[in-house]
């Protein structure tokens, strides 16, 4: 966590949630076996630095949140805010049993979402800050999943690896973006993309 400086409060929880995801994940298999090795510098680090770049956000919508990165990381780091609310959107039913367990055990203000990403959006009307996702899907598909929340004022976060670049060339084809894209803390080659605005391409190339 020299990366990403918490208090000793948070480090404590931190320390408690990745003993329940390995406690977890002998029976749920909730993330790459390979990555549980480098779960502090992977998961946690990696997530924990998206906080700063939100820190006025009162509602988090975190979509494809898996077994809880970022979206339970950024929960606990903002567990004393009581304006801060936290939508984690899966739909691993198993994932979600996890993602619940934590919420309870820690006192999170978190509300877990069973189902499909599209079918929780549909409609969704609440004000909203920030919408997220780690390693889900492609800019340009992200984009498309978030596009009515980032429309309507929220800004979304979506870390990025060495393709960040291709990724937005390509989601340029389909929207006109306004973003930024910020040098990650974890991995030298990778990037954070934050986007402020969001609207179609008027003219999308043709299928």
């Amino acid at each position: 966590m020299a990366l990403v400086p918490v208090s000793r409060e948070t480090a404590a929880l931190f320390d408690r949630y990745v003993a329940l995801l390995e406690k977890w994940q002998k029976i749920k298999n909730l993330v790459g076996p390979a990555t549980l090795a480098e779960v502090w510098t992977r998961h946690i680090a990696d997530s924990a630095q998206l906080d700063a770049l939100a820190p006025k956000a009162e509602t988090w919508v975190d979509l494809g949140s898996g077994a809880g990165f970022p979206g339970l990381v950024i929960a606990i780091m903002r567990r004393e805010d009581p304006d801060f609310h936290m939508e984690l959107v899966e739909s691993n039913g198993r994932k979600c049993a996890f993602l619940r367990e934590v919420s309870r055990e820690f006192g999170l203000n978190v509300t877990v979402r069973d189902g499909r990403i599209e079918d929780v959006l549909a409609g969704w009307t609440a004000p909203v800050d920030v919408v997220s996702a780690r390693a889900l899907a492609p800019l340009s598909a992200l984009l498309g999943l978030s596009s009515e929340l980032l429309k309507t004022g929220a800004i979304g976060l979506f870390p990025k690896g060495q393709d960040v670049e291709h990724e937005l060339t390509e989601a340029s084809k389909y929207w006109r973006i306004n973003a930024l894209t910020v040098a990650s803390k974890t991995d030298p080659k990778a990037r954070i993309v934050r986007v402020e605005a969001l609207a179609p391409n008027p003219s999308p190339p043709r299928s």
